[in-house]
C-alpha cells in the first residue's frame, strides 16, 4: 500500500471542535501512535482556545482557512454542522489535505457527490464518520450474520422512537429553537438525517448497497420544519428486503431502537444507540442468547485508527465519501415526499 500523506505521522487540524470533539473523537487523535492533534479552530475563537487549552493541543484559530492552510497540519477533521461540510471538503481538497467529516456526509446527496469529485480531482482521500463499522459488536453480529447462524436472510427491520427531547442529544424542549439538527438547511434532514444515518450505513457495511427505496415522511406535532415520522421500505441489490419505522414525537414508554435481522432459522437483534448487546433467537435455544460488549472510552478511536492506518499505507478505512454518499441517497429517497 502506498501512503496518503507526506511523512510518518498524521496532523490533525479540527474545523468546529464543538461536543462531538470533547470525548467522541478528537482525544483519540491523541492517544494513536503516529497521530497528533496539532491545531483545532472554531468561529467563536474564545471557544476555540479554551479548547486547545484544556486538551493540550498547541495551536487554536477562529478562521478556516488558516487552519486548513497551517503547513503543520496534513489531514482535515470536520466537525461542523453539515451544511457546512462540502465547501470545508473543497478547501481542504484543494490544499492538498486528506479529509474526515462528521455524519452525515453533507445535507443532500448531490453535495456528497460534489464531494468525492472534488477530492478525487485533488486525489486525496475521504472518509466519513461511520464509526459503527468498526465497533466490536457491530463487527460481531456481521460476523454472525455470515456465519449462517439464523440461515439466509430474509428481511431486516428498523425500529427507532424517541421523545421530543431525545437524551441520545441532550436537547430539551425549551433549547429546541437553537437545535440545528432539527433545522433541514443545517441539518438535511432534522433527527432522522442525524440518527437514521447511522442505522442505514450500517445496513449498507452489513448488506452492501441499498438499491430500491419507498418512503414517506410527515411532520406531526408541529414543532419544528424537519419531518419527524418516517416510514419506508428498501431493497439491497442481494435481494434482502428491508423496512424501517423512525418517530420522534413518542411517549417515554413507546420508547424503541431496536435493528432485527429475521433468517430463514432465528433472528438477531441489537440496539443502535443502547446497551452493546446482541441478542439472539432461534429454534433449539432453550433462551435468548446474549452477547455483550466493551466500548472504547472514545466511541470514534477504532474507526480513526483505520483512517491513520490508511493514511500511512498500512491498512484501509471501511467508511469512505463513496459508501457514505449511498448513506444520503437512501434518506432523501426516503423523505423525498415531505422535501420535495
Amino acid at each position: 500500500m502506498t501512503k496518503k500523506i507526506k511523512g510518518n505521522i498524521v496532523k490533525w487540524g479540527i474545523l468546529g471542535v464543538g461536543d462531538v470533539c470533547e470525548v467522541k473523537s478528537a482525544p483519540a487523535m491523541q492517544l494513536i501512535e503516529n497521530s497528533e492533534l496539532v491545531a483545532v479552530m472554531r468561529r467563536n475563537g474564545a471557544k476555540a482556545k479554551d479548547y486547545a487549552e484544556r486538551h493540550g493541543v498547541s495551536k487554536w484559530y477562529e478562521d478556516a482557512d488558516a487552519l486548513i492552510n497551517d503547513p503543520d497540519v496534513n489531514a482535515i477533521y470536520i466537525a461542523t454542522p453539515p451544511n457546512a461540510h462540502a465547501e470545508l471538503t473543497l478547501k481542504a481538497a484543494k490544499a492538498g489535505k486528506p479529509v474526515y467529516v462528521e455524519k452525515p456526509m453533507a445535507t443532500s446527496f448531490a453535495a456528497c457527490k460534489e464531494m468525492i469529485n472534488v477530492c478525487d480531482t485533488a486525489k486525496v482521500p475521504l472518509y466519513v464518520a461511520y464509526y459503527r463499522r468498526t465497533l466490536p459488536n457491530f463487527l460481531h453480529l456481521k460476523q454472525l450474520i455470515e456465519s449462517g447462524i439464523i440461515g439466509d436472510i430474509r428481511l431486516v427491520k428498523i425500529d427507532l422512537y424517541k421523545t421530543i427531547d431525545p437524551d441520545i442529544l441532550s436537547k430539551t424542549v425549551a433549547t429546541m429553537p437553537t437545535n440545528w439538527r432539527i433545522n433541514p438547511e443545517i441539518a438535511g434532514g432534522g433527527y432522522f438525517f442525524d440518527l437514521a444515518a447511522h442505522q442505514l450505513d450500517y445496513l449498507d457495511f452489513a448488506f452492501g448497497p441499498i438499491k430500491s427505496v419507498n418512503g414517506f415522511a410527515a411532520n406531526q406535532a408541529g414543532l419544528y420544519k424537519a419531518a419527524d415520522i418516517i416510514t419506508g421500505a428498501f431493497t439491497f441489490g442481494n435481494g434482502i428486503q428491508g423496512i424501517g419505522s423512525w418517530c420522534f414525537t413518542v411517549d417515554k414508554k413507546a420508547e424503541r431502537d431496536e435493528l432485527t435481522i429475521v433468517g430463514s432459522e432465528g433472528q438477531l437483534s441489537i440496539p443502535f444507540f443502547g446497551a452493546p448487546q446482541i441478542i439472539l433467537e432461534k429454534s433449539g435455544l432453550k433462551r435468548k442468547k446474549k452477547f455483550h460488549f466493551d466500548l472504547p472510552k472514545h466511541i470514534q478511536q477504532p474507526l480513526i485508527q483505520t483512517i491513520v492506518d490508511d493514511l500511512l499505507g498500512r491498512g484501509t478505512c471501511p467508511s469512505t465519501g463513496v459508501s457514505a454518499a449511498r448513506t444520503n441517497w437512501v434518506m432523501e429517497e426516503l423523505t423525498k415526499n415531505y422535501y420535495s
